[in-house]
């Protein structure tokens, strides 16, 4: 029986057993955990009894550490030390003594699928199948003997399989084909945890394809700090293990992740488990990547992750100390001079915040570095004005030079919604050729329809679709759904200019003091042919310069250079893009000084923001009708309409 006949058959279970004790959307709850705890059984049969012999053993010696000796015993990176085995619980005739037997022998598993048991909430379902009378023949059809959940095949009396055993890849087949499909009966919560598998394939090949022929034999560590059921990790595992077998190459693969909600990261934890991958499971972390990082001192090769977007993550920057307190080397880096520029987004939407901790670990001094692909919405793109954390991170990001590439994918592409996401690929060893350059790809043409629409995904990239992103990232040329871009054409200086604050029957030549400004607006009228109240005269030698605010004027009778007060209600700011030739200055003499020639602007307010606009660049104005096809239709619906007036009257 291959993997998804034995996927269908459990699938099948949910509704044979508990169609009258769960509604639908919760089969899940009971449906995995007993999975994992159906393999663990079969693959520690035929050690069972040494691990009894080694538990007894070490209890008479009173060796309190026995993880790794039970591990050794069993074969296996976990055990189970109860004296039950699971097929003999179905013989218990009474409810309650089949509960207590079944309760014991959860017990006896080892602490890393102890974890997964407690993350599943299982023990919380125990009661419910009880009372309900159904425990007993959920664990009959977990054993039934036409399917084969066990390493090792079963045989005929003639010796020949009767069924083929289910490998560790068959069983993680298995079990992500359950996981795939309740997202997809669950699919308004799916996307919250649960990337699409051809989203998930094209960030593996956009991460790996372009060192395919660089990556040489030996370790490599792959990390998702958002990992959900851990599909990214697995899916980037299989892409680096093929395409170095394709090179000649032997690469051992590491898999790291952390991962905030419990029956998720139990999810990814048991599926490493049940791959046969017990160190990697060991590697995946519970908590919140943001306020309690599980690696502070790893740096990885690979990253590849879907962090939530449009989610608080207000309670994380609490914990953290508040937006002003926050110390971590993370989100508060050295940058072009300054030691502390805040890479501290709004407490509203916290999906950049991942993208910032991922570029934090970085390698930066292995030859390939460090490639890294994150989904986002739309929002990361140009949220957050200058100065703020979304514009720093994006300024961090693009003056460091590791931005590769954004690739705009088609709408309805995630099960829970249906907005725009764009995958960014990012990387600190960027070849020659796109050293300075971003490139931008529009492919929301490239997709194929479902089916059968499932929630809000409505559409796939197929292998063609893949394959043709892939082919115009690495060709790097300028094409219609291609765009190549310096790095500063998406950088801009935030100007702030004032106009003087103009007062009917105030004294041109004397400078007035905060105090009387404040008492002058209460009480005089505002006029742009009235003079401009001066706030400060400059010691004798100063140079005017009108652009900066400093105005030649006459005080007492004599010149000098002023600052005017600044009136609040005409002040404004500019957006001056870094390419500007000129800068700042000759900007605002062409865009601002021949409509406002009294307005200047203060050096020491500009800041430097970054956004990014598909919307710009991608933008294909619609042709106007033409006036004889306007005139048709115009007429036409006379004729439709002709005497309708007369009837309504009549």
């Amino acid at each position: 029986m291959s993997a998804l006949n034995v996927s269908g058959f459990i699938w099948g279970i949910a509704d044979d057993v508990l169609r009258d004790v769960y509604v639908r959307g919760k089969y899940r709850d009971v449906i995995l955990p007993m999975t994992v705890i159906r393999r663990l059984d079969a693959v520690l049969e035929p050690t069972k009894d040494q691990v009894l012999r080694m538990k007894a053993r070490m209890d008479a010696a009173g060796i309190t550490h026995q993880d790794k000796a039970l591990q050794l015993a069993s074969g296996e990176a976990f055990y189970n030390t109860s004296p039950f085995r699971l097929r003999a619980l179905t013989s218990r005739p009474r409810q309650q003594q089949l509960r207590a037997d079944f309760q014991a022998y959860l017990d006896g598993f080892s602490p890393n699928v102890q974890e997964v048991l407690d993350k599943f909430e299982f023990r919380n379902q125990i009661p419910r199948l009880v009372d309900t009378g159904v425990l007993g023949s959920l664990l009959e059809k977990f054993l039934d003997t036409s399917i084969n959940l066990s390493p090792r095949p079963v045989p005929n009396a003639d010796g020949s399989a009767r069924l083929e055993g289910l490998d560790n890849h068959g069983m993680g087949t298995v079990f992500e084909e359950l996981i795939r499909r309740f997202n997809e009966e669950n699919n308004e919560e799916a996307g919250e945890h649960f990337t699409p598998r051809d989203v998930v394939q094209l960030m593996a090949r956009l991460v790996f394809l372009p060192v395919a022929d660089a990556v040489k034999s030996g370790t490599y560590l792959v990390y998702d700090g958002a990992c959900g059921t851990g599909g990214m990790l697995t899916v980037a595992e299989d892409t680096l293990t093929r395409l170095a077998a394709e090179h000649g190459k032997e690469v051992s693969i590491h898999l790291y992740g952390q991962e905030v909600n419990s029956e998720t990261y139990a999810i990814s934890k048991a599926d490493l488990i049940l791959k046969g991958e017990g160190i990697e499971a060991d590697n995946m972390r519970y908590g919140s990547t943001l306020s309690a990082d599980a690696f502070p001192a790893r740096e990885f090769d690979f990253m590849l992750s879907n962090p939530p977007y449009g989610k608080s993550w207000k309670t994380d920057l609490e914990r953290m100390g508040g937006k002003a307190d926050v110390k971590d080397p993370r989100f508060v880096v050295e940058h072009d001079g300054n030691p502390e520029l805040s890479l501290i987004t709004r407490s509203s939407d916290g999906q950049m915040m991942f993208l910032a901790n991922m570029l934090s670990k970085m390698k930066r001094d292995t030859p390939l570095g460090s490639r890294v692909a994150e989904v986002h919405n739309g929002s990361s793109l140009f949220t957050g004005d200058a100065g703020q954390g979304e514009s720093n991170i994006r300024r961090w990001i693009i003056e460091n030079d590791w931005l590769e590439a954004i690739v705009a994918l088609p709408l309805n592409m995630f099960y829970n919604t249906g907005i725009a996401t764009y995958v960014w690929v990012l990387g600190n060893r960027k070849p020659e050729r796109r050293r300075g350059r971003v490139q931008l790809i529009d492919a929301t043409q490239w997709h194929r329809p479902l089916r059968k629409n499932l929630g809000s995904k409505n559409c796939e990239l197929s292998e063609e679709d893949v394959r043709r992103i892939c082919d115009t990232f690495l060709a790097f040329e300028e094409t219609e759904q291609s765009k190549i871009f310096p790095n500063a054409a998406f950088g801009y200086w935030k100007v702030t200019v004032d106009r003087p604050l103009r007062l009917e029957g105030i004294d041109p030549e004397r400078a007035y003091t905060a105090k009387e400004i404040k008492a002058l607006k209460d009480e005089a009228k505002r006029s742009e042919t009235a003079p401009p109240v001066i706030k400060r005269v400059h010691k004798r030698g100063a140079e005017p310069d009108p652009l900066r605010g400093l105005f030649p004027a006459a005080v007492n009778g004599k010149p000098a250079v002023v600052e005017y007060e600044p009136d609040t209600e005409l002040r404004d700011t500019e957006q001056v893009p870094l390419t500007e030739e000129g800068g700042i200055e000759a900007f605002l003499r062409r865009e601002v000084l021949p409509y406002a020639p009294d307005a200047w602007y203060d050096p020491a307010s500009v800041k430097t923001g970054y956004e990014i606009s598909f919307t710009r660049h991608f933008y294909k104005p619609q042709p106007l009708r033409p006036l004889e096809e306007i005139r048709a239709d115009i007429l036409a619906l006379e004729r439709e309409t002709e005497g309708l007036l007369e009837e309504i009257v009549g």
